[in-house]
């Protein structure tokens, strides 16, 4: 039977957060917990996907249509509670949709919640035969979490939430996750007549199950890995999460051939791709789609940022955003490289340089204290310390080029838009307004006037 829908919860405020953000827009290893929960869920293909939402709805909302544009919005009213949540969703998807298979409900605070688990569960029931299937797991700490009461057969008897659970449900340890697997329209029945007689006077989704029970058998399907389904409430769950997280992502990495010499302070998150030999010194960072080639070393103390590193290249305390680093090329120390740069091969950016929408050409230097911004340079210049390509008029972003071969010298600025050609040495000091010719020498005069006996003898 078909996935017919699929209900994420992300009504919540997520007050224990602390912050203006809605809890579900929080990041997790470079993604929202919404956008990671929406991934899974929609690796299931269900034939619709909805998010209900309340809580700086639009803001919400908006995130949604970013990671899946054909998502179906749902607006929660004022009424609170899980179970509220479904009664909408369910009657704006059975007014809109015909369903007639399942229907996976999920909350959205569980961002390593991964498709292969959802697999699990919704097979789990369709082979039990079972009317509704809570995600269950074992928790050696299940304080907050809503116990599950078995019966003497091993269903699912009720699920007590921990306000109101009494001293021996307070001792089980296994939990609900928050997500289920109901048949459609056992679902539609079982949410109609939810009540508000609890401690927190919310319509609670687990109260449904008691009426699935009465319609037939309610199981469970424990999660093979904890950590899955745990969810996160405040910030200190969010950095252990985070921790622990990052622990087995390093971990796998190093069984995969990447040297990491300190993992604890060493941060990847989950879209990097690293290459065999790769090592990555302590402090570094790597963000986003990051691609690291072969014998390539990062680090210490770098951020690379969706940039792509070839075999053999070093970076080396620096920051790098949406940059390629050419094979055996060196950036660093102190190297800021902005959005758009390209480097050849054995290319080098050296100390306190800041770079943006620069082409380097193969074997190109610019050792330190230059700043090259909408410029291309040809093939084994070298650009010499405290250079300044002057690219910026007031209104436009103008361009410079330099050739091949070329020789800047120390302390030249280049107004912008300018072209140096092949084999040119520039003399130090110099001011470049107009284009210059290959094969050329080109320097600005500055008289240099020294008055003596300036400073009055009492302040000397």
């Amino acid at each position: 039977m078909a996935l017919s829908a699929a209900i994420i919860l992300a009504a919540g405020e997520g007050t224990r957060m602390r912050s203006a953000n809605p809890k579900v827009l929080h990041t997790f290893a470079g993604k929202t917990f919404l956008n990671r929960v929406m991934d899974s869920v929609a690796a299931l293909e269900p034939d619709t996907l909805a998010v209900v939402v309340h809580y700086q709805a639009e803001r919400v909302a908006a995130a949604a249509r970013s990671y899946q544009p054909d998502v179906e919005i749902v607006n929660q009213d004022d009424i609170p509670g899980t179970g509220r949540a479904v009664q909408c969703a369910m009657a704006q998807l059975e007014a809109e949709h015909k369903l007639n298979g399942y229907v996976l409900i999920a909350a959205s605070d569980m961002p390593l919640l991964d498709a292969e688990t959802l697999r699990g569960l919704v097979a789990f029931h369709e082979q039990s035969g079972n009317g509704a299937t809570v995600l269950t797991t074992i928790l050696d700490d299940p304080t907050g979490y809503g116990r599950i009461i078995r019966d003497r057969d091993g269903h699912v008897l009720r699920i007590v939430e921990q306000r109101d659970a009494n001293r021996s449900e307070l001792a089980v340890q296994e939990v609900n996750t928050s997500v289920y697997v109901f048949d459609a329209d056992l679902l539609g029945r079982a949410i109609a007549d939810l009540k508000s007689n609890n401690a927190q006077g919310e319509f609670y989704l687990t109260d449904a199950l008691e009426t699935a029970r009465s319609a037939g058998t309610v199981g469970a399907f424990t999660a093979p890995d904890p950590l899955s389904v745990e969810g996160v409430n405040d910030r200190v769950q969010l950095a252990a999460l985070a921790k622990e997280h990052n622990r087995r992502v390093c971990e796998a990495w190093m069984h995969s051939g990447v040297t990491i010499l300190d993992p604890e302070t060493t941060w990847i998150e989950d879209d990097v791709e690293l290459a065999r030999d790769v090592t990555v010194l302590p402090g570094s960072f790597l963000q986003g789609h990051t691609v690291v080639g072969e014998a390539a070393v990062i680090g210490p103390y770098t951020t690379l940022i969706d940039a792509t590193v070839d075999a053999e290249a070093v970076v080396e305390r620096s920051r790098v955003q949406e940059s390629h680093i050419g094979r055996g090329t060196n950036i660093g120390p102190w190297t800021y490289l902005r959005q758009g740069n390209d480097f050849g091969d054995n290319a080098k950016a050296g100390a306190f340089v800041e770079m943006k929408k620069a082409h380097i050409g193969n074997g190109t230097k610019v050792p330190h204290l230059s700043y090259v911004g909408d410029a291309e340079l040809g093939e084994h210049t070298n650009v010499g310390g405290g250079t300044i390509t002057a690219n910026y008029d007031g209104v436009h972003k103008n361009r410079t080029k330099i050739g091949s071969g070329a020789h800047i010298g120390a302390g030249n600025l280049l107004v912008a838009p300018v072209e140096v050609g092949d084999n040119v040495t520039s003399g130090a000091g110099s001011v470049i307004r107009h284009n210059v010719p290959s094969d050329s020498m080109v320097y600005s005069e500055n008289t240099q006037h020294v008055v003596e006996g300036w400073k009055p003898k009492w302040e000397r």
